[in-house]
């Protein structure tokens, strides 16, 4: 259940807030004149309750952290994406000849 709060109170202490949502995964809803308007709400209590991942990411992200490789950089990722591509194009060489 999110923490009701004013306006006033989300204007001056955004920055708490903010702190408190990401770490804590509090929610609170702010009012203005006792009227509902937005709800604030760390990022990733977002996505795993709006939008969460199907099974099948799932189940690639944890082999991904298993395995070591969801630690490489864009860098090591595009290295690698070369190396198979190259080995793709002299696979399809020695199959022409």
């Amino acid at each position: 259940m999110p923490q009701v709060i004013s306006a006033l109170t989300a204007r001056t202490q955004l920055g708490q807030i903010m702190r408190r949502a990401k770490q804590n995964n509090e929610r609170f809803l702010v009012e203005r004149r006792g009227e509902p308007q937005v709800l604030i709400m760390s990022l990733k209590d977002y996505v795993n309750t709006i939008a969460p991942a199907p099974q099948w990411l799932k189940t690639i992200q944890t082999t991904s952290k298993r395995r070591g490789t969801s630690k490489l950089t864009m860098r090591q990722i595009n290295a690698e994406i070369a190396a198979a591509r190259r080995e793709q194009n002299r696979k399809t060489k020695r199959q022409a000849r």
